[in-house]
């Protein structure tokens, strides 16, 4: 593999997560309406947006568009390469950063249920795992202004999976390695005083979750989001291997697509593991955003956003300009209005998802590649998102 490769690949780990585009805890949570009707007819003005991502240079592309209780899925392209199969609009796909909201949601469940507070600091939970970890709170983790260097940046991660391409990336990461990782590095700013996206955050949460609980994370999911909510397509994997339908998710390095499906999860664990497709996602972000996850003021306090947080340069940088980091949950300003969710860049997938405050408008769009801000096919996907949430 060339420098020039490598350092793509470098570069596509750092941003995995990063954006890139434009009930009460504890009781059974459920959906607020009944399953969402299938019209017929397509919008054509979203299928060519769709077919332009496409057209610009990604394998395949998926669309889901809800207005009220109309839910509409388009696809374009392809979601194998060998041999060439369509992508198809309920295949599931690695959605790398989106799996910070289902943790976040995780955690202000168990800050209801009073187990733990978002004050409460790193060191009270985890004694000894993080140098300042008495200055750091439960709320920075979440929102990212914690100054916790983050492990993925650290070439002592990436490296081993690309040693002999393509028969290492199913080697189990231990997470617990990456946090001592980014403890060798020590603070990047006094906690609460920047901002910078760390993923080694959300596996500090995670370890939290689990000395409050007693359970993995991976469990605490299932029971709280996975099982109520009824997502049946999606899932916390601990391995590679995938079963059922699911899109490829291919990387252009040197003039060809490196398949990086394989990449093992727990790479990423609840920074960016999750598994689930289109309408899972769009289910999640509804339920979440119309109150049966979280009680009102926790899902206020997830959407309180700190000025550190608002426009950012990470996100300026990508092209965002009115949003901000809440607590696992980002806002996001299109043209016509504010929109909740979170978008994503991890190896081989682009994702983003975004639903208005009252969770009766939403896009979700799963691109199979990840490249840079300023490549035809990231504005292609932006293109689609507008015209997905604001011309529907």
């Amino acid at each position: 593999m060339s420098i020039s490769s490598w350092n793509r690949l470098i570069v596509v780990i750092v941003l995995a997560g990063v954006t890139s585009f434009t009930t009460a805890a504890g009781a059974a949570a459920h959906e607020p309406t009944s399953p969402p009707n299938e019209p017929t007819g397509r919008p054509p003005a979203v299928q060519r947006a769709l077919d332009e991502v496409v057209a610009a240079g990604a394998p395949g592309a998926i669309a889901l568009v809800r207005v009220g209780d109309r839910t509409i899925r388009l696809s374009s392209g392809f979601g194998n390469l060998a041999p060439k199969t369509p992508i198809r609009a309920g295949d599931r796909t690695r959605i790398g950063g989106m799996t910070k909201s289902f943790t976040a949601t995780v955690v202000l469940q168990l800050v209801g249920e009073g187990k733990l507070a978002l004050d409460d600091t790193v060191e009270q939970w985890l004694p000894g795992v993080i140098s300042n970890g008495a200055a750091i709170s439960v709320r920075q983790l979440l929102n990212h202004t914690s100054g916790i260097f983050d492990y993925t940046k650290d070439p002592r991660v990436l490296g081993p999976y690309f040693d002999d391409f393509p028969n290492n990336l199913t080697m189990i990461f231990d997470l617990h390695e990456g946090v001592r990782i980014a403890a060798e590095h020590g603070p990047q700013f006094a906690p609460g005083t920047g901002w910078s996206y760390s993923n080694t955050n959300y596996l500090l949460l995670a370890m939290i979750v689990e000395a409050a609980t007693g359970n993995s994370i991976g469990s605490e999911l299932t029971a709280r989001i996975f099982k109520p909510l009824q997502l049946g397509h999606t899932s916390y994997p601990t391995s590679s291997r995938i079963n059922g339908s699911y899109v490829r998710g291919y990387l252009p390095v040197d003039s060809t697509l490196l398949d990086l499906t394989a990449l093992s999860p727990t790479l990423f664990g609840a920074s960016g593991a999750i598994l689930s497709n289109a309408h899972d996602v769009a289910r999640f972000y509804r339920a979440l955003l119309q109150g049966y996850l979280l009680e009102p003021e926790l899902l206020e306090a997830m959407q309180t956003i700190d000025p550190v947080a608002t426009d950012p340069p990470g996100a300026i940088d990508a092209g965002i300009i009115g949003g901000g980091w809440g607590l696992g949950l980002l806002r996001e300003t299109f043209p016509c209005g504010d929109a909740w969710g979170h978008d994503s860049e991890t190896p081989g997938y682009m994702t983003a998802a975004w639903t208005s405050q009252d969770g009766t408008r939403q896009v979700v769009v799963f691109v199979n590649t990840n490249v840079d801000h300023d490549e035809p096919v990231a504005a292609a996907m932006r293109n689609v998102l507008i015209t997905a949430y604001c011309a529907a």
